[in-house]
């Protein structure tokens, strides 16, 4: 099995997806050990002096003023983490864990935390053991860290609360952790503090919507085009010298994605043949570069900000390497935030392009000869009339999404944590607007392949061909008459889902950015 070492220094995108998805087993360095001992034994000095140091001898939050004599300081860590723990809802998804507590394992490493060794390895222990928290959809507000999912993964260390065991069944964390010989950790000064404060959850999220994104991106190059050529379209306004002089590298890419797809289409500029010929295609078709490319553009972006946190170390107090121990605002999920929000108008917008060609497909006063509804005998049977709702449900939602949780903050702990990033809820929503991307890219394939097929006498693309067959190897049906359809929406769901478009196109024109 894959192993991913943590060091001191961060870790990758591809680190994370391997552990949250792939249950990559973890190991921690010899750098990293020995960083985390010598931040320890600094924590141990200052704990022993009378000196109040904040998260080591004094409460927390609006609690902060209090010293905490020696003899409580242990309860004082346990306390944290079981009064923090107050999540509510839904579970969160087990990739989402696993990521939370890779990227929280990641932050203690690095030797700024004051984390013991051992509370460390046990981190990488439950990860190894597939023991998941049970965490909940609500208690973050992205600022302080992502406060009660991570309590909640810090209460299974200590063998308290809920998890998930490797064979999914959710039980007492105490009897999952004695089945695999893992001592349960007894917090000591600062550690609880440490497990608590980080943008982990958010971050993860983000990582694997940048990852998710990337393929949907390319994905809806390919559906673009197969509309553009199912319509009659031209491909000329996918010409590199068009692009050079606007140059935004998204843009420039998704028209070269394009341009491969079409590459052979007997079907493009077939307009110039028909007897009241076309000057420009619609918006939804000739400027389909141009909006994917600005989605791809964000994603560039939100990619910069999340290998900068990737290589954080996010924790309040930190200690630093001359052995000071300062406060810091390191935890305000603002910058994870913003980028979480911007996809999702980003996400939201391409699955609205989508949308419109869809409904160009389907409109026989826009379609340029194609039957109402792509059906196979209007009136009779309504084809794809209501896979056009569905999709529309879709981008309607998504716009709901799309509206910015960054720009809202509610005051908590008693006005002393007054501004708040709304990071987690960000996330939340992205992985809601990415699913439902999947869905509405999969009925605009399905609808383009289809009308595709109807343009009898017209010979496709070769990359359109492939997509074609694949999809119908796929189970996605082509042309004819009604029949129930969502399973044949579902089925194209989990073609595009899975990579099947573009793996299918791929052999054809090449690797697609």
């Amino acid at each position: 099995m894959h192993t991913v070492v943590v060091g001191t220094s961060g870790t990758t995108a591809e680190d994370v997806i391997a552990v949250a998805r792939g249950n990559a087993r973890v190991e921690l360095s010899g750098e990293a050990l020995d960083a985390l001992a010598r931040a320890r034994a600094i924590v141990d000095a200052l704990a022993a002096k009378p000196e109040p140091v904040y998260g080591v001898s004094t409460g927390f939050g609006a609690l902060a003023s209090r010293h905490i004599s020696p003899e409580l300081r242990a309860q004082l860590q346990r306390n944290i983490v079981r009064s923090h723990a107050a999540g509510m809802g839904p579970r969160v998804e087990r990739e989402v864990v696993r990521a939370l507590m890779f990227l929280r394992l990641k932050t203690v490493a690095s030797g700024h935390t004051g984390v013991r060794p051992s509370v460390a390895q046990t981190m990488a222990d439950l990860l190894n053991a597939g023991i998941t928290p049970v965490v909940h959809e609500y208690g973050s507000l992205g600022c302080s860290g992502d406060l009660a999912p991570l309590s909640h993964c810090a209460l299974a260390l200590m063998g308290e609360g809920d998890a998930e065991g490797p064979d999914g069944t959710v039980r007492p964390a105490g009897e999952l952790l004695a089945e695999h010989g893992i001592e349960p950790v007894e917090l000591r000064e600062k550690e609880g503090l440490a497990l608590l404060n980080g943008t982990d959850g958010m971050l993860g999220m983000l990582v694997m919507a940048l990852a998710d994104l990337g393929k949907l991106y390319t994905s809806a190059d390919i559906t673009a085009a197969l509309t553009l050529e199912a319509l009659l379209g031209t491909e000329k306004v996918l010409q590199p010298e068009l692009h050079a002089i606007r140059p935004h590298p998204g843009q420039g890419a998704s028209a070269a994605n394009m341009a491969a797809v079409l590459k052979g289409s007997g079907l493009v500029r077939h307009y110039q043949e028909e007897t009241a010929p076309r000057v420009q295609d619609a918006y939804s078709v000739r400027c389909a570069p141009q909006v994917a490319g600005a989605g791809r553009d964000t994603m560039a972006h939100a990619a910069l900000v999340a290998s900068r946190e990737l290589a954080a170390a996010v924790d309040n107090p930190v200690v630093l390497p001359d052995g000071r121990v300062e406060s810091n605002g390191n935890f305000h999920g603002a910058p994870v935030a913003y980028v979480l929000d911007f996809l999702a108008i980003a996400a939201a917008d391409l699955g609205s392009i989508a949308e419109r060609r869809t409904d160009r497909l389907l409109d026989k006063n826009r379609s340029h000869g194609l039957p109402p509804f792509l059906a196979d005998d209007a009136g009779v049977d309504s084809g794809l009339m209501i896979a056009q709702y569905t999709q529309a449900a879709l981008v309607s939602e998504m716009k709901r999404l799309a509206v910015p949780a960054s720009a809202d903050s509610i005051p908590s702990s008693a006005m002393q944590e007054d501004h708040v990033s709304m990071g987690w809820s960000a996330a939340r929503k992205l992985r809601t607007a990415v699913d439902n991307l999947t869905r509405i890219i999969a009925i605009e394939m399905y609808a383009a392949t289809r009308a595709i097929e109807l343009r009898h006498g017209l010979t496709p693309a070769p990359a359109s061909r492939a997509a074609i067959e694949a999809a119908r190897a796929a189970g996605v049906q082509g042309p004819g008459p009604d029949r129930f359809l969502a399973p044949d929406l579902a089925a194209a769901d989990a073609f595009v889902r899975s990579g099947g478009l573009v793996a299918a196109v791929e052999p054809v024109t090449g690797p697609l950015a």
